[in-house]
Order: C-alpha cells, then structure tokens, then sequence
C-alpha cells in the first residue's frame, strides 16, 4: 500500500495532475485510496524528503513547485518520464550527459585504476556484440554499466553519483522506444573511450566521449523540436 500510494501521488504531482500549491487533506488521501493514517503519513514523509509536497498544520498536505523538487532523485526523474514531461525530461537529462560525461572521461583517463580501465575495455567489447547482434536489452544493460564507470572513473564523486541519472535516461529512452540498432560507428566510439583512458590519453579520451554525445544528441534532437516521443 505504501509503494502504490507513494507511485500514485508521484506521478500525479510531477505530470502535473496535482499542480504546485494544490493542498489534500490527510483525510482525503485516506479515503481516496483506502490507506491507513500511518501509511498516509509515512508516503507524505516521502514526498517531503524530495521536495515535492509539505505537511501544514491546519492546512493539509501542500504540492510544491518543481523549483523545490529534488530533480536529480532517481524516483522523481522516473515519474517525470512516465508523465506528459517525458521530452523535457529526456532533453534535461541528455543536456546533463553532454555537459558532464567528456570531462568525466577526461578526468579517467588521469586518475582510472588499472582494474577499472580494464573492466571499460571488457564493456565495450561486450557492447559491441551486443550491438553487431541486436540485443537491445543486453545492449542497454551493459551500456548503463559502462557509462556509469566512466562516471566513477573519473575520481569525481559528484561525477560518480550521476550514475543513476544516466540509468534513468538510458532506461526512459528505451521504454519509449527510441532505441535503435547502434551503427558500428557508435560502437566503436566506446572502444576508443575505453582504450583512450587505458592509456592515459585523457585529451584523446575527452573527444571520442564529447563525440559519442553529440551522436546522441543528433538523434534525439528531432523529437525533441517536434515535441513528439518519436525520432524523426
């Protein structure tokens, strides 16, 4: 009961069903969805804790404005994608991956272990069958852990807690559909990513990353100007 109130007050605050400064009643929660007062509370506790509603005395459970909102919460980045802000969502989070991920690999090819160089090389060796056979779903998967060790790779521990935030984006943008078969030249982008920083050539590592971003962005950006979950 817990879980389905917490998803359903969620998604209805993000997609904006439950609009800032809206105010329900824990009386109201109650007998809408047939939760007990303790379990109202402890998903209000929740939802405070991210920054989307408050409890006021006398008044009720108050939505905030997304400005309050902790947008780099994986759950709330999760909801914004199940919502009608699924492509301002998407184009948020792939701004965040261009900004970030090439000086994270920058920044790996500097300071990654040898053991980790090593783990991107078997990533991206394994990316690229997954990607010559059309396994999408293994494709994802080991595209999610890929990134995610660059990111940790790069000794940045802010960089590193961005990990979920690539997760949710690669995730969201396959349960919409816009995943494709990765052309051989995306696929072997990651194996120079991975083979630049193994050598320490943290300028070389930069680039190949910048470019593996900006082919994805160049996919994307046709939904994005149509603001339609379709690439063009």
């Amino acid at each position: 009961m817990h879980r389905e109130l917490l998803e359903q007050l969620g998604l209805a605050i993000t997609s904006g069903q439950l609009p800032a400064d809206a105010v329900v009643t824990l009386e109201d929660l109650e007998a809408q969805y047939g939760a007990s007062r303790s379990v109202v509370r402890e998903v209000v506790r929740v939802l405070e804790s991210e920054g989307l509603a408050a409890l006021r005395r006398r008044v009720g459970v108050v939505v905030l404005p997304s400005t309050n909102w902790n947008l780099f919460d994986s759950q709330i980045i999760r909801w914004r994608l199940l919502s009608s802000a699924r492509i301002d969502q998407l184009r948020a989070l792939m701004e965040v991956r261009v900004a970030v991920e090439p000086e994270a690999a920058r920044l790996a090819g500097l300071r990654s272990r040898r053991v980790d160089a090593g783990k991107l090389m078997g990533l991206a060796g394994r990316l690229w069958v997954a990607g010559e056979e059309a396994d999408l779903k293994e494709f994802l998967e080991l595209d999610i852990r890929f990134h995610q060790l660059v990111l940790t790779s790069s000794g940045n521990d802010m960089f590193g807690h961005l990990g979920s935030v690539v997760r949710e984006m690669l995730v969201g943008r396959h349960d919409a559909g816009l995943n494709s078969t990765p052309e051989l030249r995306a696929l072997q982008l990651h194996v120079d990513v991975a083979s630049a920083i193994q050598r320490g050539a943290s300028d070389e590592a930069y680039e190949n990353m910048r470019e593996v971003m900006r082919r994805t962005m160049d996919e994307l950006t046709p939904m994005f100007d149509n603001g339609v979950d379709q690439v063009a």
